[in-house]
């Protein structure tokens, strides 16, 4: 399966150092192809400066560690074409989910519960270890 981790969960397991999203990261990247968004990747590396940035250093050589597949999140969405979500900010990361034809895209953030979507399927790092480790 090809899997979207979103920047939440990914400062979780890096910044945070939460050795149950380690090991389902490390389980994902064994079994499974992890997916990273350029706008992912961006956050990423945005928020770890501005909130961690003894952490900035780093960075680099966790995702050097982590083998992924890149794709290019789109500069323009036209937001009518996709699922309406409350926050605008994940636009983009579903956006790059649906147009990349991934199968999970794992988020801790609220605002995808909701979303009613057949693929991909959008499940929080438990649901996803639940069901699939």
């Amino acid at each position: 399966m090809r899997i979207i981790i979103d920047t939440n969960v990914l400062i979780s397991a890096f910044v945070l150092s939460s050795p149950h999203l380690l090991r389902m990261i490390e389980s994902i990247a064994e079994h499974h192809t992890i997916v990273l968004p350029t706008y992912v990747l961006d956050e990423l590396k945005r928020v770890t400066k501005q909130k961690f940035p003894g952490k900035y250093d780093l960075l680099e050589p966790f995702l050097r560690e982590l083998p992924f597949e890149l794709v290019y999140t789109p500069e323009k969405i036209d937001k009518s074409k996709y699922p309406d979500i409350r926050d605008i900010k994940d636009l983009p990361v579903l956006v790059s989910a649906i147009i990349e034809d991934v199968d999970i895209l794992i988020s801790c953030d609220a605002d995808f519960a909701p979303l009613e979507t057949e693929h991909p399927e959008i499940l929080t790092p438990k649901g996803f270890v639940d069901k699939y480790c």
